[in-house]
């Protein structure tokens, strides 16, 4: 008799969360605490640095031309002629084969992770298919490497359990919700719908409305799941629910302004409130993964009579 996806699913990701538990030195069992117990989560942080770097690399070269009609991009040295394409073409080959062969030294689900974060960067910048170019596409394809960052993280810790669904198409969405605020940040900004086509070929499709509207979507939509994968994995997450909306509406309100940081993401360091609820969020997370509440199911669970 076949058992039920779910129930052959949750021991899994219990025997994940011991396994992160043991790994986090001095929370769980502080006898892995040594330095030895770095070393993978050292070489995994590398590799995805480098497979990464390797697709920010070919995104500056090919994105120069139009980032010379860009308000701000046009001072970027790629779109001000000071990079030699020909070193850049290699640094793009070398970073990636590198990132991929230490990849390939950590689990199959690691490297496969990792070969796919490259491939999607490729598949967004290079012609004639470049995702980047395509309405709701754009957005959809950037996103996804959200979730092959989590699988990333993800093999580091295990290289036998599958990451939930519900958790990737969650994380997923988040991206894209994040990304179509950055394209109407941009939009709005350049407030000229010639200027943007020509800068974003995108542009030439989008609309403030029509950009804010998916962004509801994806809000919705990322949530949905993420509300399925608490409701399946882990219930005292939804106590933390709160303030991931409002850390969602905080970064909405964002978008808003001009040169807003929603526009150039390693800028929100700067915006104290952001960064602020975005560490109590985070320690929310940590504190409910390793805390139970019994009557989180008690309130929250249908009970059968």
């Amino acid at each position: 008799m076949a058992v039920p996806r779910d129930r052959a699913i949750r021991p899994l990701v219990q025997e994940l969360v011991h396994a992160a538990r043991r790994r986090a030195g001095g929370v769980y069992e502080p006898s892995v605490a040594t330095w030895s117990s770095l070393l993978p989560l050292g070489i995994g942080v590398l590799a995805t640095c480098l497979v990464a770097s390797s697709n920010y690399v070919l995104n500056e070269m090919l994105d120069a031309p139009f980032d010379r009609l860009h308000p701000t991009k046009r001072n970027r040295p790629a779109a001000e002629g000071l990079v030699h394409f020909g070193w850049g073409y290699a640094q793009w080959i070398v970073m990636m084969l590198i990132g991929v062969a230490i990849a390939s030294t950590i689990s199959r689900g690691f490297l496969f992770s990792a070969i796919g974060l490259w491939l999607m960067g490729c598949l967004y910048n290079i012609p004639p298919i470049r995702t980047k170019d395509l309405p709701y596409v754009d957005v959809l394809s950037e996103s996804i490497n959200n979730p092959l960052r989590f699988c990333l993280g993800w093999y580091i810790v295990t290289a036998t359990i599958l990451p939930p669904a519900s958790l990737l198409v969650a994380y997923w969405m988040l991206g894209a919700y994040f990304m179509a605020l950055k394209r109407f940040s941009e939009h709005r900004q350049i407030n000229d719908s010639a200027v943007a086509a020509s800068y974003r070929r995108s542009f030439l499709y989008y609309s403030q409305e029509s950009l804010l509207s998916s962004a509801v979507f994806y809000a919705v939509t990322s949530m949905l799941f993420f509300g399925a994968f608490i409701m399946r994995y882990r219930m005292e997450l939804i106590l933390a629910f709160p303030m991931v909306a409002l850390l969602m509406s905080i970064y909405f309100g964002l978008s808003f302004r001009h040169e807003s940081s929603v526009q150039n993401p390693e800028k929100l360091y700067r915006e104290p409130w952001l960064m602020s609820f975005l560490v109590l969020t985070i320690l929310a997370f940590v504190i409910l993964l390793f805390v139970d509440v019994p009557w989180i199911s008690a309130v929250f669970v249908k009970s059968h009579p």
